[in-house]
């Protein structure tokens, strides 16, 4: 898998690789977020693998408090094919190399789905019940940081 960075003006490098629908309207969604904060690594990107684009995922923001906030998401036409689970270890490995003290988090609709199971297979523990801005009421996961993902 290879994680393209999605650039400050809501465009990849690669301009050749076609996108479905959702990740034109992803790139337009960064492209609006990024007026808060662009700090690269800590952007969104778009996952390539056998040169389609398969999913997009990021991080919601740079690290603030010692702790990032992964997400992730897959085009449908790429669901159940391990591909959310490789971006997020992706995202793990990427934010262990740039800064190995930081706490990686997540969060998920606050009942079992897909997500939960993907967080637990990577070493996420559900830490506590938070409320999300865009979600609301979420359950919050932690990677211990002494986790071999």
């Amino acid at each position: 898998m290879q994680l393209l960075p999605i650039r400050r003006d809501g465009t990849i490098a690669d301009q050749t690789l076609p996108l479905p629908p959702e990740a034109r309207e992803v790139l337009s969604t960064f492209a609006g977020s990024y007026a808060k904060a662009f700090l690269p690594p800590w952007i969104g990107y778009i996952a390539v693998e056998n040169a389609e684009a398969v999913g997009t995922c990021a991080f919601k923001s740079p690290p603030a408090g010692g702790r990032v906030e992964i997400a992730y998401f897959t085009f449908p036409a790429h669901e159940g094919r391990g591909v959310a689970t490789r971006m997020a270890r992706e995202l793990i490995s990427l934010a262990r190399t740039t800064d190995p003290s930081v706490q990686m988090i997540a969060q998920t609709m606050p009942s079992e789905n897909a997500s939960t199971r993907i967080l637990r297979k990577l070493g996420f523990v559900h830490a506590c019940d938070a409320q999300d801005h865009e979600i609301g009421h979420c359950w919050e996961w932690h990677l211990p940081r002494d986790s071999g993902t």
